[in-house]
């Protein structure tokens, strides 16, 4: 990489790791600590929540998905703009009122101390582990494309962001990500001027073969539960996922927390709303371009450059032959590409749509026969959609660009990881720790085994990443690891709101609502992850009322 990118990156590091530290000040008191005073405002709130869920498997792996399996993906985030108007009325005002620190806090007034402690184990589990993956996603690409280890390129996100959260707390996560937020952005769009400016035909036409190609096919009303982005999935287990998240998380929860007053919180859920789905639309919108792109512009066989040496190297023969196949391919999808985009708009375009498609089947064929290669003694075959995007990014963007666009990535994965890292500690600290083992101490002890949990928590997230690297596509990784988790919680929130049910029935639903979630995942492997939210809170309620049912006249 160019050393001016390298500037860019370094420099970027620099400040904003200086700029969170600086933002310690009024961090003397766990309130402040943890929920900056209460006292963000409402557009702060927002944009941090934005950030978080903007991360670098986003900027990596949904720019990825975009260009291998089109804008499909939106559909998992159509439930979002429902689950916040629902939880805007009920769980939002409820738990900022409450004046607690985590949303688990509730679950013992509300029920008992078992639960509570058993839902706020089953979140820090699912969010360190997608803590873990969050840090993967850049530093697999960064090992594989820079030739460094997966520990130093995990260090190099993973060490600032513990620096300056351990030192700053909710408050420097907040504000630094709002300047993240600006950068991942602008990043965005830049990208996307480029990729129009350097595809060789106009927008227009770019769309029209990315439609031919099926990279435009945003909706699919197919009822199948095997099916993993359809608009059922979206709108139904989408809706019980993001009630779950937003409302259940203390990674989210927390963020509305230190606003100001309820209808700040509520304002802070709406910038979310509105703006979440058009984002992740743009998002995918640039793996979009960039395949159009690599129709035009010969990509490689593999995407990450250490996966192809390993892949040579294990079958030299079988190797040339896929390769030439696979240039057969792009030559034969280029050339349809052309034709259609010659084609008169009103003239008969079925012939070069059809070819097109049948070029664009031919090219995956080989590309997926060129990742079984290199899977000898039992691996899998390799999957390098985590690669498509950081390939384009440092061989085709002008110098200065590239090294934004890495920043961005980076920022991406600070902000996520920074957040999740404050949730991380304020449920070990208040669930855990001051609950069961110090109930009695003053906020500077608090304060200090909140900045350790802080660091212990990175660590663990640093260990998960150096060994989350060949899961796949991590943006699915990271909402699956969630899905298994999110419905069975969102449960005992359920539970909770509903009347005379008691605290025995939220713990054993819990637990029958992870074991319907595990027996799905074993039984049924091929049921879609989104479907797991549903049938975890589903579960949890049922088995809840019926068993934890308390008499009417026991009732407060």
């Amino acid at each position: 990489m160019h050393w001016i990118n390298w500037v860019i990156v370094v420099g970027y590091l620099a400040y904003i790791s200086i700029d969170g530290i600086r933002r310690a000040k009024g961090t003397k008191k766990l309130e402040g600590y943890f929920l900056g005073n209460r006292s963000l405002p409402w557009w702060v709130v927002g944009l941090s929540v934005m950030a978080t869920q903007l991360s670098a498997i986003t900027m990596i792996g949904t720019t990825g998905q975009g260009a291998s399996d089109g804008m499909r993906f939106v559909q998992f985030y159509f439930g979002l703009p429902v689950a916040l108007v629902i939880l805007g009325v009920t769980l939002v005002p409820f738990l900022h009122g409450a004046k607690v620190y985590t949303a688990y806090e509730y679950l013992e007034r509300r029920f008992d101390a078992r639960t509570r402690s058993l839902t706020s184990l089953l979140f820090l589990l699912s969010r360190g582990l997608s803590c873990g993956t969050i840090i993967a996603a850049p530093a697999v690409v960064f090992a594989s494309i820079f030739g460094m280890p997966i520990p130093y390129a995990v260090a190099l996100i993973g060490v600032p962001t513990v620096l300056y959260t351990m030192i700053g707390g909710v408050q420097a996560v907040a504000w630094t990500d709002v300047k993240q937020m600006v950068l991942v952005i602008t990043a965005i769009v830049a990208v996307i001027i480029v990729l129009f400016m350097r595809i060789p035909v106009n927008p227009e036409d770019a769309l029209r073969i990315a439609g031919a190609a099926g990279r435009l096919n945003a909706f699919d009303f197919d009822f199948t539960l095997t099916k993993q982005y359809t608009f059922w999935s979206g709108i139904i287990g989408g809706t019980f996922l993001m009630l779950s998240y937003f409302g259940t998380d203390q990674s989210q929860v927390q963020r509305y927390l230190t606003a100001k007053s309820v209808d700040e919180a509520r304002s802070s859920h709406l910038i979310s709303a509105y703006w979440k789905i058009p984002l992740q639309a743009l998002v995918l919108m640039v793996g979009v371009l960039v395949f159009v792109f690599y129709v035009f512009t010969p990509p490689p066989l593999y995407y990450n450059p250490t996966q192809a040496a390993r892949a040579r190297a294990a079958d030299p023969a079988a190797y040339a032959a896929v390769q030439q196949r696979y240039d057969s391919a792009l030559a034969f999808r280029a050339a349809a590409a052309r034709d259609l985009a010659a084609a008169p708009r009103a003239g008969d375009e079925v012939s070069s749509r059809r070819e097109l498609r049948i070029g664009d089947q031919m090219v995956a064929a080989a590309r997926q026969d060129a990742m079984a290669i290199g899977a000898v003694n039992g691996a899998k075959p390799a999957t390098d959609v985590n690669y498509i995007i950081p390939h384009f990014v440092l061989t085709e963007l002008p110098v200065g660009l590239a090294g934004i666009f890495i920043a961005a990535v980076i920022a991406a994965a600070m902000s996520a990881v920074a957040g999740e890292l404050a949730s991380l500690s304020s449920t070990t600290v208040i669930d855990l720790y001051r609950r069961w083992i110090r109930p009695e101490a003053d906020d500077a002890h608090y304060l200090g085994v909140s900045r350790a949990a802080t660091g212990a928590w990175g660590l663990f997230a640093c260990v998960v990443a150096v060994f989350a690297a060949d899961l796949g596509s991590l943006i699915e990784v990271v909402n699956r690891f969630g899905s298994y988790f999110y419905g069975s919680i969102l449960g005992v929130f359920l539970l909770a709101m509903i009347p005379r049910t008691r605290g025995s029935g939220a713990f054993y639903g819990l637990l029958a609502g992870m074991a319907a979630v595990g027996a799905v995942n074993v039984g049924a492997p091929s049921v879609a992850f989104l479907w797991y939210n549903v049938i975890g809170a589903v579960t949890v309620v049922a088995v809840g009322v019926l068993f934890g049912r308390a008499p009417r006249e026991a009732a407060t």
